[in-house]
């Protein structure tokens, strides 16, 4: 029996050395599986990454598009904020100016009204004047405010006398 022990041994050593070549060949397949996985995971991320890259730089395009839109229209808003102080400055000056000419326009027409009443009183002094006068004189009623039109006299024609030619003496005295 003593033969066969190393025998056996050696199997066994034999055995063990190829259930541990088996094992490290399984545990290869294993590691091999995994980094085939790995690879397809990395493979994917870096698919997610170049499309989140494209994503993001179209991305900044539009926000840079946008940007510019943004200022262009503020510059527009300031422009047009600018243009509306214009037009409301030149319409509180075309409102001060019309205000303007309407007071004027008043103060004419008081002016006016004061000159009719002036002028009216006038009158009636002129007319109390007249009518005084006429009671110092003893003169007829004092004109009523109506006139009455008296019809006009043709004047008659004198008839001349025919003076024949040559009687007639001329004197140069």
């Amino acid at each position: 029996m003593a033969p066969s022990v190393p025998r056996t041994r050696a199997a066994a050593a034999l055995r063990m050395k190829q259930i541990a070549l088996d094992n490290q060949d399984r545990t290869i397949r294993r590691l091999r599986a995994q980094l085939a996985t790995e690879r397809r995971g990395l493979a994917a991320t870096k698919k997610e990454l170049e499309d989140t890259q494209v994503a993001l730089e179209a991305s900044h395009k539009v926000i840079a598009g946008l940007t510019e839109i943004g200022l262009s229209m503020s510059k527009k808003i300031e422009k047009m904020k600018v243009k509306k102080q214009k037009v409301r400055a030149n319409h509180v000056e075309c409102h001060q100016k019309f205000q303007a000419r309407i007071h004027e326009a008043e103060d004419s027409m008081q002016a006016q009204h004061l000159i009719i009443e002036a002028l009216v009183d006038e009158k009636d002094s002129l007319l109390q004047t007249i009518h005084g006068l006429q009671e110092a004189n003893n003169a007829p009623a004092p004109f009523d405010g109506e006139w009455e039109e008296e019809p006009e006299e043709e004047p008659e024609e004198e008839e001349i006398e025919d003076i024949p030619l040559g009687e007639g003496e001329i004197d140069d005295e």
